[in-house]
């Protein structure tokens, strides 16, 4: 397919790159890429219903998503009821914007469904109990969610990503009624972004650092940080009124283990929950 040259091609690798930054050459573009280039995290919602068969029409892109040998190894739990949403938005640091999104979706990998079908024929999967089944899981709920974000922004809903739902996967697990071998591996807000929001998008490290050709090297990564640390500064001080760098999140993130607010106890949790990750 011949490139094409949409208005908003050349300022939306430059604004996902950062004002300062060299964006990387013009290529093939069309409408998936400029919707996938224009994607920001809202944490603010409108409580305006969304239209008839949305969810389902989201369902259907997560359907659409690629899955480890058609194994289709995820589930997904749709909330709309404010007492749940509030309890887990407890569960995730009191993040409100999940009590304020019309529609919140919490992705499971579900081996559940495996172990049932094997009961089903009287067959034991001697392969379920092992942490290769259990990533297969967790990819597959991860590009499932991931499908149904960008084709909910691509309709013109916000979306944000709600990985705290981790800080206590039983809890999560109680509240929705899952069964043994699932878990939430995270959630997402779906809604109209309410009144205010910025609609700045947030830049990401240069491609020098994360494009590797043939070979993993390091040589220009000092610089691609440095340069990174600049361009997220600049952001955070006018889109979030508090100037902070990537290497100031990576540390306040990771520097402690207090900072996994629980996450570090996953995997107990995660054999309590059927998984034994042998």
């Amino acid at each position: 397919m011949d490139a094409i040259d949409f208005p908003t091609h050349a300022s939306a690798l430059q604004a996902r790159y950062g004002a300062e930054a060299e964006p990387p050459p013009a290529g093939p573009w069309n409408e998936v890429i400029d919707c996938l280039l224009q994607h920001r995290s809202v944490r603010a919602y409108r409580p305006d219903a969304l239209p008839d068969g949305t969810l389902e029409t989201l369902v259907a892109a997560a359907q659409s998503a690629a899955t480890s040998s058609n194994m289709q190894t995820w589930s997904v739990v749709a909330v709309t009821e404010p007492a749940t949403k509030a309890a887990l938005a407890a569960i995730a640091g009191n993040q409100e914007h999940i009590k304020q999104c019309p529609l919140f979706l919490v992705w499971i990998a579900d081996l559940s469904r495996l172990e049932r079908l094997g009961q089903a024929v009287g067959r034991t999967l001697e392969g379920l109990p092992y942490l290769e089944t259990f990533l297969v899981a967790a990819l597959d709920a991860g590009l499932a969610a991931q499908n149904a974000a960008v084709a909910a922004e691509s309709i013109g809903l916000a979306t944000v990503y709600i990985g705290a739902l981790r800080n206590d996967v039983e809890r999560v697990a109680a509240l929705l009624g899952l069964p043994p071998g699932t878990m939430a591996v995270t959630g997402l807000c779906v809604g109209y972004a309410g009144e205010g929001v910025p609609a700045l998008v947030k830049p990401r490290l240069p491609q020098s650092v994360v494009l590797h050709r043939e070979r993993y090297a390091t040589g220009g990564e000092a610089a691609g940080v440095a340069a990174y640390d600049r361009a997220l500064s600049a952001f955070s001080a006018a889109a979030e009124r508090t100037a902070y760098t990537w290497t100031d999140r990576v540390m306040s993130r990771l520097g402690k283990v207090a900072a996994l607010s629980g996450r570090d106890r996953l995997v107990d949790a995660l054999v309590r929950l059927g998984f034994p990750l042998r």
